[in-house]
């Protein structure tokens, strides 16, 4: 009883679509690309791009760490909580001490919560940078950037 073998037919089968919702895996774009920069990749840019500015005018600068943390610190009791709670600061400034360098902190959430679009956080970013560095150089915000204030 030899039953004739069935062919294979020529023509491919159908794709399935994919029911999990998986589509196409690994990342979207390429990591050069702004799209895959997180918000804080993004933000610290800003800050980066704000003391290069800054650099070409004060090359002292360079000796100067640039911070960006989150949020500010806490402060547990004591006089000054009123204060404290109506003001939170978009940075602030560590002096130089004994092998560590100065320090100017730009706190990314403070600034990303007052500000709505790219253009305007890359002003308020260069705002407080530049308010910060004058007040570690001893300065007026206008005499580090004379452009402080116009954008």
């Amino acid at each position: 009883m030899d039953d004739p073998v069935q062919p294979r037919s020529a023509e491919p089968r159908p794709r399935r679509r994919d029911r999990h919702g998986r589509g196409m895996r690994g990342p979207v774009a390429p990591p050069q690309v702004p799209l895959s920069a997180s918000r804080a990749e993004a933000f610290t840019d800003l800050v980066q791009d704000s003391v290069e500015r800054l650099e070409r005018r004060w090359p002292q600068l360079a000796e100067i760490d640039f911070l960006v943390l989150d949020v500010p610190p806490t402060v547990d009791g004591g006089a000054g909580d009123e204060e404290w709670a109506s003001t939170v600061p978009l940075g602030g400034t560590i002096s130089a001490s004994e092998g560590r360098p100065a320090r100017v902190v730009i706190y990314r959430r403070p600034v990303e919560i007052r500000t709505k679009g790219r253009d305007e956080r890359a002003a308020l970013v260069h705002e407080v940078v530049v308010e910060q560095v004058a007040e570690l150089l001893g300065l007026s915000p206008e005499s580090v950037d004379p452009r402080y204030g116009e954008e």
